[in-house]
């Protein structure tokens, strides 16, 4: 059985960005899912100035979106994602 893959590098808003700059993003968005899955980076930061608190709250990635965009470059670049084939038990 084939994967069928829809996608195509030639029509995708990808299509015509360099090599090396669809790698230097994927490996950006891949670092960024792991800080952001494990908590590395954290959302919401208060300091105190002079002049009193200061607070800076950054919004959560949505991680769903962001794997898309990893899976999205992995197509562009040539890397084949595919599915795990059923395990089919063989009774003899």
């Amino acid at each position: 059985m084939r994967y069928a893959n829809p996608y195509n590098p030639a029509t995708s808003l990808l299509a015509g960005m360099p090599t090396a700059q669809l790698q230097q993003a994927l490996a950006a968005a891949q670092q960024a899912y792991i800080d952001l899955s494990t908590g590395a980076k954290g959302e919401s930061y208060s300091y105190t100035q002079g002049d009193g608190s200061k607070s800076v709250t950054y919004t959560r990635a949505n991680l769903p979106a962001l794997q898309n965009l990893i899976q999205t470059l992995q197509a562009q670049l040539g890397i084949v994602c595919r599915p795990r084939q059923p395990v089919r038990p063989v009774f003899w």
